[in-house]
């Protein structure tokens, strides 16, 4: 029997009463800072605002304009094209499963480095950040030279898809694991240790405490993997074979157009790639504001 005024949390209930995520306990106030902006912020904001259009915005412009010089009829007929159409659906398809993994096994790497001390982790540390310092030209050497003709592990992939997923994998595998890493570390113990003392599975910690923390990370982890790989030319261009309708990427059919002249073919083939990041971009920023509205 229970005193008056008390109630028993069960196991499942105890993550939310310790102010987990989506809870009501800690919540922050949210009021946005409306300030007017001082000269020196303006300035700053201003020069901000003009690289920004400068290097990205004026370049990815004129792509889209570029992809419109034969007509709206020719960029239809351009990126439906039997071979346009096969390579953007072997990028797009390949960079989704190629983010998904690393969604996983970047978690998984990340969760190893900062909650299982163990000899060595400086040197995985090191490693894990290599495919960054890597040109991606270097990489698709390193590549072909471990799964190519010449393979000393017995595994030739060049020319298949499995090429092209190995090749995506590796330029990618920081991503995800860098954006969890510094939140995982941030994480309060005390909250897990609480839950565990309360009677909360080990499942159930991870589920309703750890995970919710980690989402956001994960996504934009994953969301970095699709940007990288969909536009990947470098470790690909070596080992996939680039034939087409098979393991032709986007990124050299647009190679092929401008070797063939065909310039608004290839700002037409560009253009879609970039729409399909910017929804991927938009995407995750809805996703972390209805996060933020939960929490």
């Amino acid at each position: 029997m229970t005193e008056p005024g008390h109630s028993i949390l069960s196991a499942d209930d105890a993550p939310a009463a310790l102010g987990q995520p989506g809870s009501s306990a800690g919540r922050g106030d949210d009021r946005r800072d409306t300030r007017p902006l001082g000269a020196g912020t303006g300035l700053g904001l201003g020069i901000g605002v003009l690289w920004l259009s400068l290097v990205v915005l004026l370049p990815l412009a004129a792509i889209v304009v570029a992809s419109t010089d034969d007509g709206w009829s020719g960029f239809y007929d351009t990126v439906t094209g039997d071979a346009v159409a096969a390579a953007l659906k072997l990028s797009i398809g390949m960079s989704l499963f190629v983010a998904f993994v690393n969604a996983i096994m970047g978690t998984l790497v990340a969760w190893v480095l900062v909650r299982d001390p163990f000899p060595g982790r400086r040197v995985l540390e090191v490693i894990i950040d290599v495919p960054f310092a890597l040109p991606t030209i270097v990489a698709g050497l390193v590549l072909i030279t471990l799964y190519g003709p010449m393979t000393p592990i017995g595994l030739e992939l060049v020319g298949t898809r499995k090429a092209i997923f190995v090749a995506l994998l590796f330029v990618t595998l920081p991503f995800v694991v860098r954006t969890v890493q510094p939140v995982l570390m941030e994480l309060d113990r005390e909250v897990e240790e609480a839950a565990a003392s309360l009677g909360a599975s080990r499942f159930t910690i991870f589920r309703r405490i750890v995970l919710p923390n980690l989402a956001p990370a994960i996504a934009s982890g994953a969301g970095l993997c699709f940007a990288r790989a969909v536009g990947e030319y470098g470790s690909v261009v070596l080992i996939a074979g680039n034939i087409p309708f098979q393991t032709e990427i986007a990124s050299v059919r647009i190679l092929t157009q401008i070797e063939n002249d065909q310039t608004a073919a290839a700002a037409a083939t560009a253009t879609v790639l970039l729409a399909v990041g910017l929804l991927v971009i938009i995407a995750l920023d809805l996703g972390r504001r209805l996060v933020g509205r939960r929490g």
